[in-house]
């Protein structure tokens, strides 16, 4: 990261981002992607510096790259993915960054249906090394979502969307700080695999 990208442009409140998010994320659903701000021109005009309008901590899926289902362009999200979206101190650091330093105001954490490391933990895979200790991260989920009415797996993903949600609010002093102060806004979101469609998580 270099010096120029902390030289911030006037940020977009958190509810105009997530309008445009979802915007394109309904685009992307019905075919009529924009693919915006990907031209040479533009890629020329961001290599000084960034300025993304939301932060978008999500899974390392391969199935689920959020330039391409939220129809992005170069620079417009900053992206933190990892298996099951569990965040590590590093991954805390880069909200941070985001946050202070580029005046991003909107995080979602966003999930996805049929998520493997999820599975794995329902499954109750036996794994070791950082593996194991991921898939611990996710296992509050598994304990939150058992014994509701509907699909294991499917509840635990959203439970699963709503811990990292509470991590991120509880992460202090920087985030936790921020996020009473309506400095910054952490929402969870939902993406199905089949349709493309992203949903609000509450």
């Amino acid at each position: 990261m270099s010096h120029a990208d902390s030289i911030q442009a006037p940020a977009i409140p958190p509810d105009r981002a997530l309008q445009e998010l979802l915007m394109g994320n309904r685009r992307y659903v019905s075919g009529a992607g924009l693919h915006p701000r990907q031209s040479p021109y533009h890629r020329s005009e961001v290599a000084s510096a960034q300025h993304p309008f939301a932060v978008v901590v999500g899974c390392s899926d391969s199935r689920v790259p959020p330039e391409i289902i939220f129809d992005c362009g170069v620079g417009d999200v900053f992206v933190i993915r990892t298996a099951g979206h569990v965040l590590d101190d590093a991954g805390l650091a880069s909200v941070q960054y985001a946050a202070e330093h580029l005046g991003v105001e909107l995080i979602v954490v966003l999930g996805h249906s049929g998520c493997g490391a999820v599975h794995a933990t329902v499954d109750n895979l036996k794994a070791l090394g950082p593996l194991g200790k991921l898939l611990e991260r996710i296992r509050p989920a598994i304990d939150a979502a058992s014994g509701r009415p509907g699909e294991l797996l499917n509840n635990a993903v959203v439970a699963n969307i709503r811990l990292t949600v509470t991590r991120m609010k509880s992460a202090g002093p920087i985030l936790a700080g921020m996020i009473p102060a309506r400095k910054l806004t952490v929402v969870g979101a939902l993406y199905d695999l089949a349709s493309g469609q992203v949903t609000l998580v509450e």
